[in-house]
Protein backbone atom coordinates (compact mmCIF):
# COMPACT_ATOMS: atom_id res chain seq x y z
CA UNK A 1 0.00 0.00 0.00
CA UNK A 2 1.44 3.42 -1.18
CA UNK A 3 2.04 5.69 1.74
CA UNK A 4 2.45 9.50 1.85
CA UNK A 5 5.47 10.87 3.65
CA UNK A 6 6.54 14.38 5.19
CA UNK A 7 9.31 14.95 2.40
CA UNK A 8 6.52 14.49 -0.50
CA UNK A 9 4.61 17.46 1.88
CA UNK A 10 7.31 19.45 1.89
CA UNK A 11 8.05 18.72 -1.82
CA UNK A 12 4.50 19.76 -2.62
CA UNK A 13 4.51 23.19 0.13
CA UNK A 14 8.17 24.60 -1.96
CA UNK A 15 6.57 23.43 -5.83
CA UNK A 16 3.80 25.54 -4.47
CA UNK A 17 6.06 28.26 -3.22
CA UNK A 18 8.04 28.62 -6.64
CA UNK A 19 4.74 28.52 -8.59
CA UNK A 20 3.61 31.49 -7.28
CA UNK A 21 6.76 32.92 -6.83
CA UNK A 22 7.60 32.46 -9.94
CA UNK A 23 4.26 34.23 -11.38
CA UNK A 24 4.97 37.19 -9.24
CA UNK A 25 8.69 37.31 -11.12
CA UNK A 26 7.06 36.95 -14.36
CA UNK A 27 4.76 39.41 -13.79
CA UNK A 28 7.09 42.13 -12.35
CA UNK A 29 9.95 41.43 -14.85
CA UNK A 30 8.09 43.87 -17.63
CA UNK A 31 9.08 46.72 -15.11
CA UNK A 32 11.87 45.18 -12.58
CA UNK A 33 14.20 44.39 -15.87
CA UNK A 34 14.80 48.26 -16.70
CA UNK A 35 15.99 48.96 -13.53
CA UNK A 36 18.24 45.75 -13.17
CA UNK A 37 19.57 46.35 -16.58
CA UNK A 38 20.56 50.13 -15.44
CA UNK A 39 21.57 48.59 -11.67
CA UNK A 40 24.09 46.00 -13.28
CA UNK A 41 25.46 48.27 -16.37
CA UNK A 42 23.81 46.67 -19.38
CA UNK A 43 23.05 48.71 -22.63
CA UNK A 44 19.32 50.02 -22.99
CA UNK A 45 19.12 47.90 -26.40
CA UNK A 46 19.54 44.75 -24.34
CA UNK A 47 16.79 45.32 -22.24
CA UNK A 48 14.37 43.79 -24.22
CA UNK A 49 15.77 40.98 -26.23
CA UNK A 50 16.43 39.71 -22.37
CA UNK A 51 13.18 40.39 -21.34
CA UNK A 52 11.32 38.50 -23.15
CA UNK A 53 13.97 35.32 -23.32
CA UNK A 54 13.66 35.50 -19.43
CA UNK A 55 9.84 36.07 -19.30
CA UNK A 56 9.25 33.02 -21.77
CA UNK A 57 11.30 30.54 -20.21
CA UNK A 58 10.01 31.98 -17.20
CA UNK A 59 6.50 31.19 -18.55
CA UNK A 60 8.05 27.55 -19.14
CA UNK A 61 8.93 27.50 -15.97
CA UNK A 62 5.92 28.04 -14.86
CA UNK A 63 4.06 25.19 -16.95
CA UNK A 64 6.40 22.97 -15.58
CA UNK A 65 5.47 24.00 -11.94
CA UNK A 66 1.99 23.59 -12.93
CA UNK A 67 2.76 19.78 -14.10
CA UNK A 68 4.33 18.80 -11.13
CA UNK A 69 1.58 20.25 -8.92
CA UNK A 70 -0.91 18.08 -10.73
CA UNK A 71 1.43 14.94 -10.48
CA UNK A 72 1.86 15.81 -6.44
CA UNK A 73 -2.30 16.11 -6.33
CA UNK A 74 -1.91 12.23 -7.53
CA UNK A 75 0.86 11.38 -5.17
CA UNK A 76 -0.75 12.57 -2.29
CA UNK A 77 -4.33 11.46 -3.14
CA UNK A 78 -2.35 8.28 -3.26
CA UNK A 79 -2.29 7.07 -6.48
CA UNK A 80 0.64 8.03 -8.42
CA UNK A 81 0.56 5.62 -11.31
CA UNK A 82 -2.25 6.52 -13.89
CA UNK A 83 -2.15 7.96 -17.32
CA UNK A 84 -2.31 11.71 -16.86
CA UNK A 85 0.78 11.68 -14.45
CA UNK A 86 2.76 9.88 -17.68
CA UNK A 87 1.04 12.81 -19.67
CA UNK A 88 2.36 15.42 -17.02
CA UNK A 89 6.03 13.69 -17.43
CA UNK A 90 5.40 14.30 -21.51
CA UNK A 91 4.38 18.15 -21.43
CA UNK A 92 7.19 18.90 -18.82
CA UNK A 93 9.36 16.91 -21.61
CA UNK A 94 8.30 19.32 -23.90
CA UNK A 95 8.33 22.40 -21.65
CA UNK A 96 12.07 21.58 -20.68
CA UNK A 97 13.09 21.66 -24.52
CA UNK A 98 12.10 24.75 -25.27
CA UNK A 99 13.51 26.50 -22.43
CA UNK A 100 16.70 24.55 -23.62
CA UNK A 101 15.89 25.70 -27.79
CA UNK A 102 15.39 29.17 -25.51
CA UNK A 103 18.87 29.06 -24.76
CA UNK A 104 20.80 27.87 -27.59
CA UNK A 105 19.10 30.42 -29.83
CA UNK A 106 19.98 33.01 -27.23
CA UNK A 107 23.59 32.01 -27.25
CA UNK A 108 23.81 33.10 -30.98
CA UNK A 109 23.45 36.66 -29.74
CA UNK A 110 24.68 36.54 -26.60
CA UNK A 111 27.24 33.51 -25.50
CA UNK A 112 28.05 33.38 -21.90
CA UNK A 113 29.16 30.26 -19.67
CA UNK A 114 25.81 30.56 -17.78
CA UNK A 115 23.94 30.25 -20.70
CA UNK A 116 25.05 27.03 -22.09
CA UNK A 117 24.82 25.63 -18.53
CA UNK A 118 21.40 26.27 -18.78
CA UNK A 119 20.68 25.07 -21.96
CA UNK A 120 22.51 22.15 -21.45
CA UNK A 121 20.79 21.56 -18.08
CA UNK A 122 16.96 21.70 -19.60
CA UNK A 123 18.06 19.58 -22.07
CA UNK A 124 19.24 17.07 -19.80
CA UNK A 125 16.04 17.52 -17.95
CA UNK A 126 13.94 16.72 -20.69
CA UNK A 127 15.75 13.58 -21.66
CA UNK A 128 15.22 12.72 -17.51
CA UNK A 129 11.62 13.38 -18.00
CA UNK A 130 10.76 11.39 -21.00
CA UNK A 131 12.51 8.45 -19.61
CA UNK A 132 10.86 9.20 -15.61
CA UNK A 133 7.72 9.18 -18.81
CA UNK A 134 8.44 5.54 -19.80
CA UNK A 135 9.06 4.09 -16.37
CA UNK A 136 5.39 5.64 -15.26
CA UNK A 137 3.79 4.53 -18.26
CA UNK A 138 5.30 0.99 -17.94
CA UNK A 139 4.21 1.37 -14.15
CA UNK A 140 0.59 2.29 -15.51
CA UNK A 141 0.52 -0.80 -17.69
CA UNK A 142 1.34 -3.25 -14.78
CA UNK A 143 -1.19 -1.43 -12.69
CA UNK A 144 -3.81 -1.59 -14.59
CA UNK A 145 -3.16 -5.01 -15.66
CA UNK A 146 -2.73 -6.27 -11.97
CA UNK A 147 -5.93 -4.29 -11.36
CA UNK A 148 -8.16 -6.26 -13.76
CA UNK A 149 -6.49 -9.87 -12.61
CA UNK A 150 -7.43 -8.99 -9.17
Amino acid sequence: MYKNRFVHHLTKVFVDIMFYGGIICCAALPFAMPKLAFFLGYDKALVLPFTIILFSSGLCALFILWQLKAIFKALLGGDPFISANVSCLKKCSAASFVIAIIYIIKMIFSPTLMTIIIAAMFALLGLFTLTIKDVFAQAVAYKEENDWTV
